[in-house]
Formats: structure tokens, C-alpha cells, sequence
């Protein structure tokens, strides 16, 4: 880098290196840019190291432990399992290091310089960009902002010690006894029940009327059978009031059908949404449109209202997902390099890793009918499957909602085991333009879950094998 106020001059500026960015720079260098990509925390973002890849190590940790003790009707006993819950963190933070290690070498081999610090717009060619002992101004043709977003945090919940956002609940250094989560959405549930499986006694205090919002509540309805299995209370329809904080804990007060009440814990984590962070960027001096929630209106190739600068992930419209961001990574710096790609989010899943896991891809039946569409919904359960039988996880269905009139997959819901990995084919068939009948004629394996797919898609032809008619 060069020291001094001498303009470095790049094609394409990447402004932060979370999963939307860094893709972005790697794909926008593939592409023949000269890349500089810069970020004031670490390569990564908020999902490799505080967030996505953190949170399912832990979550992976703690169903060893929950199915270490709870194995017996399949002749497995043991006794004294234990926690050694320091050395759990320090795996986790092996899993989240490996892979922004990774990072970095992808980003170097692709030739994208890295600049640690924050950035500025002084102009729609110009950033400012600076660390704790330097300023350097950076000319660009074109920029791609990825910055990402942060929890919001509550008011009468100020984050301490004892109250956490979902990083400082990823950081516990001890398994907490008793455990309060503000807000049932998808990281609450997803956390809560990670500790609840460490032996936690676990309090959810969800606003509105059912948890982990987004997906059916005959999904939700399994995740809280199985919350309620592991002594979780869930109570939905409550208001969080304030809390008090002790040295040793903490009481929260919260309002449920016109009633105070209170509980007691250990900490209170609180994950009540995210903010963009988009409010100390320079967006104003540049000229970018930005909603009242934050967030920077872009068109279909990523573009803001300033024609040569790009926006992508959280600091734009739709779901917070990661996954979501690389994909408008690459399709922003596929935009710069003159390329006629566009976003399509109908192919983009939704996946909550609770217990069981949740995912959804395409239209759910409701949300087809309000669009027009005469659709046909065609479910089959994981109990008639000899994969999830000979894992003892039978909970779940997968549910295909196809176009009645040709059969055309619109969307597709799945709970149970591993539906993570089970929305994939769903996903890929919607974004290929798939029947229900190429997915019956697909040979799979078996005995796999994914079979459940070809399952459901036979019921939706109305020709079912392993369930009666």
C-alpha cells in the first residue's frame, strides 16, 4: 500500500470481507478486475467467525452430547458423559480458523490486495480509507459495498457481562445453569436449543405467536415438540420489560397476556433482529438512496442509485442469509465486468439448524395462491423412510408445491434430519425448472433421505409407493 495521501487507484473496491464481499472480490478478479478488498475486523465477516460457521460447531457439540445420554433405546448406555466445555470453544475456534485462513489464501491467490481498516466515501471514484495510525485515499472505477449488519440491541437490555448478543453467547466461558432468550427467531431457537442440549434450562420469550418465523407452523410445530422434550419453555405473545443484573445473574421481567412476570438466569441473550451497517460509510456525500431501515435500494444487477457502485447482503433488502450475499457477490461483479446477470432470489433456501432442522426454498402454498398460482401441495413423512428409521429420527415430512397445471416445482419445505442438506435437490429443481415427474424418475439411492424428495414427488402425481393413497 502506499503511504501518503497518493491515490492507489484499483478497478473494483470491495468494501468488507464477509461472505458477500470476499466472493465478490475473488469472482470480480477471476473476471480480470484489479481487486483491493478492505475490512476493518476480521476475513470472513460476522459469519465465519461470530456467526454461521461458530454457532454450528457449537450446535454439532452439543447433539454429541445430547445423543451421548439419550441413546438407549438403541442398546447404547453411557455413564458420567461429560463437558469439557473449554475445550469445546477451543474446536470451535479451530473450525473458525481454518477457514478464514482459507479465506485469505483464496483472496491472495486470486490476487486481491487485502487493506485492513475503514472505509469512507468521499466521492462516487473515491474512498478514504483508514486504520489507527493512517489515512490513505483509494480511486476506484467501481466499488461493491458488503458490510453486513449487527444485532440490534434493546434498550432496557444494554449489552453487559450478563447480557449478551448471539457473539457473547458463542462465547460463554461455562455451560450456563439457566439461560433467558429474547427473541424466537431463527439464531434464538438455533442457540437455545444448542445449550438446552448441553443441559441448559432454557426460557424463550418470543413476541409474536409462534417461534422461528418464516417457515409453516407445521414446521414449528415439530421444533417446539422437541423443545418442549428437552424441558425448553416457550413462551410466545411476551413482551420483554427490562432486566436486572447482578454479579452472579440476572431477572428479566416480561408482560404475557396483560401479566408481569419474572425469571431467572445465568445471562439473558437477546436476538431480536440485525441492523445494516450502512450509517458511517460517507453514503450520504456519494448520493446513495438508502430506506428508512438502512437499507441501500439497488436494481437487479446489485446497483445503488450511483451507477458504478454496487451493494450486496445484509445492507440490502431481504433475509439476512450468507449464502444470499455470495450469490449477489457474483452477480454484482459479474455486473461490473459487463455480464447480463440478475439476482433470482426464487431459488435462495431458508434453514434454521434447530432440533429438528427447518429449510425452504421457492413458494410455501400460501405465499403461491397470493401470487396466482393453482398449486397442488404433496407431502411424505420421514417415518416412512428407511434412512430416518434406521437413525432414529423420524419427525419431519418433505413437501413439494408443484404448479397443477403442468407439475412445475415451485417450492419445497422440509423439517426433519439433515433437511439442510435434503432443500439442495429441492432447490436445484426449482432453479432448473423441474416437474414433480423429473423428480420421481430420478433414481436415488437408497436407503437415503433423499429419497423422502422422490417420495413426495410421487404423491404429487398421485402415484405413492410407500404410503397409501
Amino acid at each position: 500500500m502506499v503511504v501518503g495521501d497518493f491515490p492507489v487507484e484499483v478497478d473494483t473496491l470491495v468494501v468488507g470481507a464477509g461472505p458477500g464481499g470476499y466472493v465478490a472480490a475473488i469472482r470480480a478478479a477471476q473476471m480480470g478486475q484489479k481487486v483491493t478488498i478492505v475490512d476493518k475486523g476480521n476475513l470472513g465477516g460476522v459469519c465465519l467467525n461470530v456467526g454461521c460457521i461458530p454457532s454450528k460447531a457449537l450446535i454439532s457439540a452439543a447433539h454429541r452430547y445430547d445423543h451421548a445420554q439419550h441413546s438407549d433405546d438403541m442398546g447404547i448406555t453411557a455413564e458420567n458423559v461429560k463437558v469439557d466445555f473449554s475445550k469445546v470453544q477451543k474446536w470451535k475456534e479451530g473450525v473458525v480458523n481454518k477457514l478464514t485462513g482459507g479465506v485469505e489464501g483464496l483472496l491472495k491467490a486470486n490476487k486481491v490486495d487485502i487493506v485492513k481498516g475503514e472505509a469512507y466515501f468521499v466521492d462516487q471514484n473515491t474512498v478514504k480509507i483508514m486504520d489507527e495510525k493512517n489515512s490513505q485515499t483509494y480511486k476506484f472505477n467501481n466499488a461493491i459495498i458488503a458490510t453486513g449488519s449487527r444485532p440490534i440491541e434493546l434498550k432496557p437490555f444494554p449489552y453487559s457481562d450478563r447480557v449478551l448478543d448471539s457473539t457473547g453467547a458463542l462465547n460463554l466461558p461455562e455451560i450456563p445453569k439457566k439461560l433467558v432468550v429474547i427473541g424466537g427467531g431463527y439464531i434464538g431457537s438455533e442457540l437455545g436449543t444448542a445449550y438446552a442440549n448441553f443441559g441448559t434450562e432454557v426460557t424463550i420469550l418470543e413476541g409474536t405467536g409462534d417461534i422461528i418465523g418464516g417457515f409453516e407452523k407445521s414446521m414449528t410445530s415439530i421444533v417446539k415438540r422437541r423443545l418442549k422434550k428437552k424441558g425448553v419453555n416457550v413462551v410466545t405473545n411476551a413482551m420483554a420489560q427490562g432486566v436486572e443484573e447482578t454479579k452472579d445473574g440476572v431477572t428479566v421481567t416480561y408482560e404475557v397476556k396483560g401479566k408481569e412476570e419474572k425469571v431467572e438466569a445465568d445471562y439473558v441473550l437477546v436476538t431480536v433482529g440485525r441492523r445494516p451497517n450502512t450509517d458511517e460509510l460517507g453514503l450520504e456525500q456519494v448520493g446513495i438512496e438508502v430506506s428508512d431501515k438502512g437499507l441501500i435500494n439497488i436494481d437487479k444487477q446489485c446497483r445503488t442509485s450511483v451507477s458504478n457502485i454496487y451493494a450486496i447482503g445484509d445492507i440490502v433488502e431481504g433475509p439476512p442469509l450468507a449464502h444470499k450475499a455470495s450469490y449477489e457477490g457474483k452477480v454484482a461483479a459479474e455486473a461490473i465486468s459487463g455480464e447480463k446477470a440478475e439476482v433470482d432470489y426464487i431459488g435462495i433456501p431458508a434453514v434454521a439448524f434447530t432440533d429438528p432442522e427447518l429449510a425452504s426454498v421457492g413458494y410455501d402454498e400460501k405465499a403461491a395462491k397470493d401470487a396466482g398460482y393453482d398449486v397442488k401441495a404433496a407431502k411424505f413423512p420421514y417415518a416412512a423412510n428407511g434412512r430416518a428409521l434406521s437413525l432414529n429420527d423420524t419427525d419431519g415430512f418433505v413437501k413439494l408445491v408443484t404448479r397443477k397445471e403442468d407439475g412445475l416445482v415451485i417450492g419445497a419445505q422440509v423439517a426433519g434430519a439433515n433437511a439442510s442438506d435434503v432443500i439442495a435437490e429441492l432447490g436445484l429443481a426449482i432453479e432448473a425448472g423441474m416437474t414433480a415427474e423429473d423428480l420421481a424418475l430420478t433414481i436415488h439411492a437408497h436407503p437415503t433421505l433423499g429419497e423422502i424428495s422422490m417420495e413426495a414427488a410421487e404423491v404429487a402425481l398421485g402415484m405413492p409407493i410407500h404410503v397409501a393413497k
